[in-house]
């Protein structure tokens, strides 16, 4: 199994040829890789992200089938189900990398900009529950100036929920907990632009800053 420093290179040079063929006008269709896979899989990075239709990650990051372990949830938002998966491949397949992957104009993160800010209301119990876990990352800016900048606002707030998901999953889960301090699992954050297909890999040290502080 490779390092998850080689996983998270392989997912950023992986993304930087999506980006490629986004950009290449000669390219009509991107390329289907149809490994065969029966008895078993060896996914090489797990990716937490939203239920965003606009944001496949084997797409975005350029891989085939049984490459990534994937789990999709409106919000990118880390519920115990959601843990349960990432414990599970961690210790089943060996994975070694976690990528929290948000994205730009999350819709999640507007509807809980919008209702904590008193400009619509949650309809359905089961939609407020993904809004109550998104809103400890979202409540605090809305204390700044950003409140009157909305574009500005959203980005944060998409940044901040990602920064909330990696660190919950780095210190929610005492299995996960173990597999860090061994140095078998790395749990980053990342931001998939809508706009440009490019991914910012922009929280990366979030347990070397907690180790360093332990010191």
């Amino acid at each position: 199994m490779i390092s998850a420093k080689e996983a998270l290179q392989r997912l950023k040079e992986g993304n930087a040829r999506f980006v490629e063929k986004l950009n290449d006008d000669s390219t009509t269709t991107l390329p289907n890789k149809k490994p065969t896979l029966v008895e078993e899989q060896s996914p090489f990075a797990i990716i937490l992200g939203c239920s965003d239709a606009r944001v496949p990650a084997e797409l975005v990051f350029d891989q085939g089938l049984g490459d990534l372990f994937v789990i999709r949830i409106a919000g990118n938002i880390v519920a115990p189900s959601g843990i349960g998966s990432v414990e599970f491949a961690a210790l089943s397949f060996g994975t070694p990398l976690v990528v929290v992957l948000g994205h730009s104009n999350c819709g999640a993160v507007k509807a809980t900009v919008d209702a904590l800010s008193g400009n619509s209301k949650i309809p359905t119990s089961n939609l407020h529950s993904i809004v109550k876990r998104v809103r400890p990352a979202v409540e605090t800016l809305l204390a700044t100036d950003l409140k009157d900048n909305p574009h500005e606002l959203i980005h944060q707030a998409v940044r901040a929920n990602v920064r909330s998901s990696v660190e919950h999953l780095s210190s929610g889960s005492s299995t996960l907990e173990q597999l860090i301090s061994d140095g078998k699992l790395m749990v980053v954050g990342a931001e998939y632009s809508l706009e440009t297909g490019e991914v910012d890999f922009f929280y990366e040290d979030y347990w070397e800053r907690m180790r360093n502080l332990d010191e």
